[in-house]
């Protein structure tokens, strides 16, 4: 290994592995070594297993998408609850339920959808192509295979028993705005694995992250194992066989930091406005001017930019509806930054409790909100949200 100074944005360490090309259905899916030896990584089978379901998720996400914008027909839809959804939702979660119960059939599913949806608007025949254009070769699959992996990771599908347990989080599409916007929207397909309330690994794909690769290509791949740090590579190359080590960025005073917001939750809605103001984009900062960058679709898609060091913070307030919160927005993004160097609590300091719903683990309640940050600037920022919000 050897340390490559990128200048402010971040220190990388790359490693190079050997490859193992391996034939699927439609793709050639080169699946990389990890980035750390097996034995450092007490969870490697499952990681590698997260990061196969995740490349797979991610290409199905961009075929659906390149559909999409041929033909809208059929293809977007909207839930009883106003947000939007596409066959992709649906099609990365039984994706990636198949190849997970396929591996690991005693490790239950948290995710967002279930398949009842599909049913009423007559759409499964939809999912269920999509989903075999890009399962592995020797999967001979049904429209009840699918519909049974979709609700595998349903609300319904496993009670915990308050219980101390091991099971996978997923948001098989976060930022569904973003993937309704073209090849700029941001949005991330999200797998992380929870053994005894400790999220142990994390992998993120986001095909339309822009920048990191040398070639100009765009989308990443980010990992984390507990104790083994956070890694990228590029998500659609083929060719790319590096990992990178990131971290997070080493910014020490909050007026000089980045920050990225959620787009339904304005700065001026937000604890810091108070004392100070938000400017977007480039350009000298002026008096008590803070940086906020444009916005990137999905809390993920926010955790990504901490644990790459795009940016310094990441905040968001908890809704007055305590059950607005799900654990399949942030898990996979937790161990992400923590493995970067960085930081995650509620707006009182403690750390985020994925069994606090106790049956489901569906939901997090944390006080006030949540605050990302590289770590350094956290104490800082804690101070301020509670003198901004006396009542939390």
């Amino acid at each position: 290994m050897h340390i490559l100074d990128t200048g402010a944005r971040f220190s990388a360490v790359r490693f190079s592995p050997v490859f193992n090309p391996t034939p699927r259905r439609r793709y050639v899916i080169v699946r990389a070594n990890l980035p750390f030896p097996k034995h450092q990584a007490k969870y490697h089978k499952e990681l590698e297993a997260a990061i196969d379901a995740v490349e797979r998720g991610c290409r199905l996400c961009v075929d659906v998408k390149r559909s999409l914008f041929s033909s809208k027909e059929d293809k977007i839809l909207e839930k009883n609850d106003q947000t939007p959804v596409t066959i992709a939702d649906f099609g990365v979660q039984a994706l990636v339920s198949l190849q997970l119960s396929k591996l690991f059939p005693s490790i239950p599913l948290v995710a967002e959808e279930d398949s009842l949806f599909l049913r009423e608007n007559n759409l499964v025949n939809s999912v269920v192509s999509e989903v075999i254009a890009n399962a592995a070769d020797d999967d001979h699959l049904s429209d009840a295979d699918v519909l049974e992996a979709i609700d595998r990771g349903g609300k319904d599908a496993h009670t915990f028993c308050n219980k101390p347990a091991t099971y996978w989080v997923l948001d098989p599409i976060d930022g569904t705005k973003g993937f309704l916007r073209g090849d700029v929207g941001l949005y991330v397909v999200g797998l992380a694995l929870v053994v005894d309330n400790e999220i142990v690994l994390g992998v993120m794909g986001c095909p339309n992250w822009p920048g990191d690769s040398s070639d100009g290509t765009t989308g990443t791949l980010m990992l984390s194992h507990t104790g083994c740090g956070t890694w990228t590579k590029s998500l659609l190359q083929v060719s790319s066989a590096d990992w990178t080590r990131r971290f997070v960025d080493a910014c020490g005073l909050v007026n000089k930091a980045r920050f990225v917001i959620q787009e339904s939750q304005p700065w001026e809605s937000l604890p810091l406005s108070s004392r100070f103001d938000a400017k977007i984009g480039s350009g000298d900062l002026h008096g008590n001017e803070i940086r906020l960058l444009p916005t990137c679709h999905g809390s993920l898609c926010k955790y990504l930019m901490v644990a790459s060091g795009r940016a310094s913070v990441f905040f968001l307030r908890a809704r007055t509806e305590r059950k607005s919160i799900k654990s399949w927005d942030h898990a996979v993004g937790i161990i992400c930054v923590h493995e970067a160097g960085g930081k995650v609590t509620d707006w009182e300091g403690d750390d985020i409790n994925l069994e606090e719903d106790q049956s489901e683990r569906r939901i997090i309640f944390p006080a006030g909100g949540i605050l990302v940050s590289n770590r350094s600037l956290h104490d800082q920022l804690l101070e301020m949200i509670s003198s901004a919000s006396p009542a939390l």
